[in-house]
């Protein structure tokens, strides 16, 4: 890897703005192997210097790989004047990276969210062309039956002209209010809220547990997160070649 500026490693893993970075260096507050740094601007491998924040050893990482167990009430955005966001959930070292979400969830939808600053990763899991299925729960008002499951199976045609591709659904219950699992190949605007009210039946609850191979961690609790590990990374860039194999 070449070599990166003092200051701009710091600030890249969230320790502190890059004029933050000055004063801690000024103060002696960041070491460099060993001894304290002269100055933000020196260049040197962030994976091989030992490099020390405020007694702090410095993990360098250029990119970042975040599962999130979304919950209700939280908007997919980096900020918002308005609405809370999910980066509003993460450390206070992860929110002054630049980190962002692969694709969105609905504000009132929880589950499975990848959070990342990797934009070609990204790229390759929201492509339409990797056909990666994201799995749902949901609960909707009404009774769920066969003939519901051939419809989506066909491929439904939404109320203004939207057609779906072939989705598959499967009734885990049904009454009054119903619990089903559909799985679907795309990422269309509110999709799967606007494939079941096209059945008349619309949702009353929805829970992404997985997109590809990638299942939503069951001890994550709402609104907790945790790093990817390399076999989870690996299992959505697989999904996304598979699709576009496919």
């Amino acid at each position: 890897m070449s070599l990166l500026r003092l200051d701009k490693i710091i600030s890249d893993m969230g320790f502190a703005s890059r004029r933050d970075v000055k004063t801690l260096i000024k103060n002696g507050r960041v070491l460099l192997n060993g001894s304290p740094a002269p100055s933000g601007d020196i260049k040197c491998d962030p994976y091989k210097s030992i490099i020390e924040v405020k007694g702090e050893r410095l993990i360098y990482r250029q990119y970042r790989y975040i599962m999130m167990n979304k919950p209700a009430g939280y908007i997919c955005a980096a900020r918002d004047s308005r609405e809370r966001t999910v980066m509003e959930l993460l450390d206070e070292r992860s929110k002054r990276q630049k980190l962002f979400t692969v694709g969105r969830l609905d504000k009132d939808t929880e589950g499975l969210l990848i959070i990342t600053n990797d934009g070609d990763y990204a790229h390759k899991i929201i492509s339409p062309k990797s056909n990666i299925i994201k799995r749902y729960y949901a609960k909707v008002a009404g009774e769920l039956g066969p003939e519901d499951i051939l419809k989506v199976r066909s491929g439904l045609v939404l109320g203004d002209g939207t057609r779906c591709l072939p989705a598959e659904l499967v009734i885990l219950s049904s009454a009054v209010e119903s619990e089903c699992e559909i799985a679907i190949s795309e990422g269309k605007y509110h999709q799967v809220k606007r494939m079941l009210a096209s059945l008349g039946k619309p949702v009353t609850y929805l829970k992404r547990l997985s997109i590809g191979g990638l299942m939503l961690d069951d001890s994550l609790d709402l609104g907790a997160s945790r790093e990817l590990t390399e076999e989870e990374r690996a299992l959505t860039l697989l999904s996304a070649l598979n699709g576009q194999i496919n």
